[in-house]
């Protein structure tokens, strides 16, 4: 009996050390639908496709998430070169409060740290995580080898409605009469238990299992490759450059800037060094 406890007692803590030792590396693919209104009858088809092709190849990106049972990080897998001109000097510009250049998380301590580049400066945004109010349900589906289950969670997020018209030949403006509106809105993600770590791409975490694919809005993510315990052993490493920030306070510099370079490149004034567009990734 004492020989059989003993060898009980091993097997459980070799299951104990596997789990705590738990890793892997998964691919996301991200895309968006787009929902910018521009004035064709003013824009030659030239110039409109090199804008639709420039937006796609901002919203559709690759990442990768490293993870273990504690902590993981989120990062693009080949970081996109900054906007170029469209056409007649003009330029966008992407801003979002919510994506991240690298995205550290440690659920055990509930916290993260997200390094991101915005008007030339990169900020270090340090705060403590959101609790998730995953409303979890009894539908499956397989993706790939794994079977996953749905849950569900509600946010309220800012939509900005908007136009882009053009001015003569080449100058773009956006609307003045932008709107902006606060709606609730469904996020659906497929998690597997079969992967026990409560982590996901993105921003999306805690759930019983990693989170393989989201819909959130016009916002779809869906994992394309899973490898568990690689033979190298996977680094997560948190981001350290950067000008230390809270979120909120990120969020508040970014308006800042953003009504900046509205004033700037207001449609009264002279556009001697051509119009921007500004593109608002809400939500």
């Amino acid at each position: 009996m004492k020989q059989l406890l003993v060898v009980l007692l091993v097997f459980l803590f070799s299951n104990s050390f596997v789990a705590q030792d738990f890793q892997g590396i998964a691919t996301y693919k991200t895309k968006r639908k787009l929902d910018v209104k521009l004035d064709s009858t003013q824009m030659n088809s030239e110039m409109h496709e090199r804008m639709i092709a420039m937006l796609k190849k901002q919203f559709e990106k690759t990442h990768i998430l490293k993870f273990n049972k504690e902590a993981s990080v989120y990062k693009e897998d080949e970081k996109l070169e900054s906007p170029q001109a469209v056409a007649g000097g003009m330029q966008m510009i992407f801003v979002s409060t919510d994506g991240s250049d690298i995205l550290y998380r440690n659920t055990k301590e509930n916290r993260f740290t997200s390094q991101n580049e915005a008007f030339g400066k990169i900020f270090l945004i340090k705060d403590t995580l959101e609790k998730d109010n995953w409303v979890l349900g009894n539908e499956t589906k397989n993706i790939g080898d794994y079977t996953c289950y749905k849950a569900t969670k509600k946010r309220m997020v800012e939509v900005v409605e908007s136009n882009i018209s053009v001015n003569g030949d080449k100058d773009l403006e956006a609307d003045e009469d932008e709107e902006s509106k606060m709606e609730e809105r469904t996020i659906t993600a497929w998690y597997t238990p079969q992967i026990p770590v409560n982590s996901g791409p993105s921003r999306y975490y805690g759930l019983p299992g990693l989170i393989l694919e989201v819909h959130d809005g016009q916002e779809t993510i869906v994992c394309s490759k899973i490898v568990l315990n690689p033979k190298n052993k996977v680094t997560i490493n948190e981001p350290t450059k950067g000008k230390v920030i809270t979120q909120k306070k990120f969020e508040e510099v970014v308006q800042k800037r953003m009504e900046e370079e509205r004033e700037r490149y207001n449609p009264d004034r002279d556009h001697g060094d051509g119009e921007r567009i500004e593109i608002r990734i809400g939500g």
